[in-house]
């Protein structure tokens, strides 16, 4: 008995025709939301931590944590591109 075994195609990947130009223009649109975002984020929770200093340690809490929230979104943008390039196969 003979088993003949062909290889799986495995071919890149390819836009389609007329849409790269157009998925670059929207990556670098929501590049830039997620830059808008982050700094008005960063200062909101800055805003926070003063007005939270004196007698509202509550706020200032808030301000701290989020900012760490703000930070890991930041990280994971700005790393978006190599986490999907590493399940790529």
């Amino acid at each position: 008995m003979i088993v003949l075994r062909a290889a799986v195609p495995n071919p890149p990947p390819a836009a389609p025709p007329g849409l790269d130009e157009l998925a670059g223009e929207l990556l670098g649109w929501l590049k830039w939301g997620v830059i808008v975002a982050g700094v008005l984020g960063i200062f909101i929770c800055a805003l926070m931590l003063i007005i939270g200093r004196r007698n509202r340690s509550a706020t200032a809490y808030e301000g701290l944590v989020g900012s760490a929230w703000v930070i890991g979104g930041l990280a994971l943008a700005s790393v978006a591109a190599l986490l999907v390039g590493a399940f790529q196969i």
